[in-house]
């Protein structure tokens, strides 16, 4: 026998639409945007954005007495189980711990809490997640709270409140076991992550009198060179290794041995090359922060790199001046040469500006050795924190599906 027979010992289970075990299904408003009245006050209001499978301790947004009461926005009491009903977060659930006002686009549901149990049903509606963006109509998928009202959500023992809110319980007991756990090692890797950030920059802060501080261009110490055409539309499944200046922030780190994509032998001998240890660095972003994010290149190949990008040959280590590229340093000296508008660009003549400490060859490979283990602490998907995370997540997953994985009508039917 499953657990969740175990559980249920032979009892019934029915299938409700969430509006009948809840005391109210409601959704918020936004007061007028440009009513500086109705903004900055001390009522925390919610925006879809911010909903993302957890507990919700405090909003980025807060509104006024003056805009709660000339828009559609209500407070709704802690521990609502919210639903996002729009664009790219549809789907997504949260808990509210504090009182709070949401915007138009959040469900807020209310539970009888002589029914049901509100992380009984945050966690059910998280396995939903699925199938409630399936839900969706438009070119933002959205759902409304007509959907959201006709949910259907197993209750156990439905004529034995008090056993099923038992049953409930220890299935939310197991659940938010895992859950915890999964918010501790979070918790931890943000502040190995504050940790990291603040030692790589003390690593990088040196006395202008004993280490120089050269620009990056400077003849004996590197050069930029400007990425070619390269375009999505040119990848093949094999053949030469490529970086595509996308993909430098979305999905290297700091250093590479293998490259995501290829492009043929006939397009890489008229493409734009980089060598082992050069950085490859996207010139070109959406937002400040990623523009001028690098990789350091360790592959035993030469690759070709994309135009929007500009690959930096040096006599540095490596690793070294990828790391200086996180720095706060560099972010400083670099923001000055960003233009653009909707496109924030630096060109590769302004990089070659920035100065660079360069301490002795030994100094640069004892800081990179440091760097590293925070690195793969902080980052690494095959060890260290993320991977931890990952797992328990997994973990949590596997359960949730066996604990909640209750007989449909028809299947009892069967």
């Amino acid at each position: 026998m499953s657990y969740l027979e175990k559980l249920l010992d032979g009892a019934d289970v029915a299938w409700l639409p969430l509006e009948e075990i809840t005391i109210k299904i409601s959704s918020g408003g936004t007061p007028k945007t440009g009513v500086s009245e109705y903004y900055d006050g001390n009522i925390p209001w919610l925006r879809t954005q911010e909903v993302d499978f957890d507990e919700i301790w405090e909003t980025g947004v807060k509104i006024t007495e003056a805009g709660l009461k000339n828009s559609s926005a209500k407070w709704i009491p802690e521990n609502c189980v919210i639903l996002a009903m729009y664009g790219a977060t549809v789907g997504k659930i949260g808990i509210n711990k504090i009182p709070m006002a949401t915007n138009q686009a959040c469900a807020n549901i209310q539970l009888d809490a002589e029914i049901a149990d509100y992380r009984y049903v945050f966690h059910f509606l998280a396995m939903q997640y699925e199938y409630i963006k399936s839900l969706g109509s438009g070119s933002q998928t959205n759902i409304n709270a007509g959907i959201v009202k006709k949910l259907q959500i197993p209750i156990p023992c439905p004529d034995d409140p008090s056993r099923s809110l038992e049953i409930q319980a220890e299935i939310v007991r197991i659940l938010d076991a895992f859950t915890s756990l999964t918010a501790e090692l979070t918790a931890e890797l943000t502040m190995r992550k504050k940790q990291y950030n603040y030692y790589r920059e003390q690593l990088f802060t040196f006395d202008e009198n004993e280490v120089p501080h050269l620009p990056m261009g400077q003849d004996d110490i590197g050069a930029f060179i400007r990425g070619g055409g390269l375009q999505k539309k040119d990848f093949t499944e094999t053949g030469v290794g490529c970086i595509h200046y996308g993909q430098v922030y979305t999905y290297y780190g700091t250093y590479a041995h293998e490259t995501k994509s290829f492009v043929s032998e006939d397009f890489a001998k008229k493409a734009r090359i980089a060598k082992t240890g050069d950085l490859v660095i996207a010139t070109t972003s959406e937002n400040d922060e990623d523009v001028c994010k690098a990789v350091a290149w360790l592959g035993k190949e030469d690759i070709a790199v994309s135009s929007d990008a500009c690959i930096y040959r040096h006599n540095l280590n490596p690793k070294y001046v990828a790391y200086f590229f996180q720095t706060e340093q560099f972010q400083k000296q670099k923001s000055p040469y960003i233009t653009g508008t909707k496109v924030r660009r630096v060109n590769a003549d302004n990089l070659a500006k920035i100065l660079i400490p360069v301490p002795s060859p030994e100094e640069q490979a004892r800081i990179v050795t440091i760097l590293d283990k925070f690195d793969s602490l902080t980052n690494s998907i095959s060890e260290g924190l993320p991977r931890e995370i990952k797992l328990r997540q997994k973990q949590y997953e596997y359960y949730r599906d066996l604990l909640l994985n209750f007989p449909k009508p028809e299947e009892v039917a069967a």
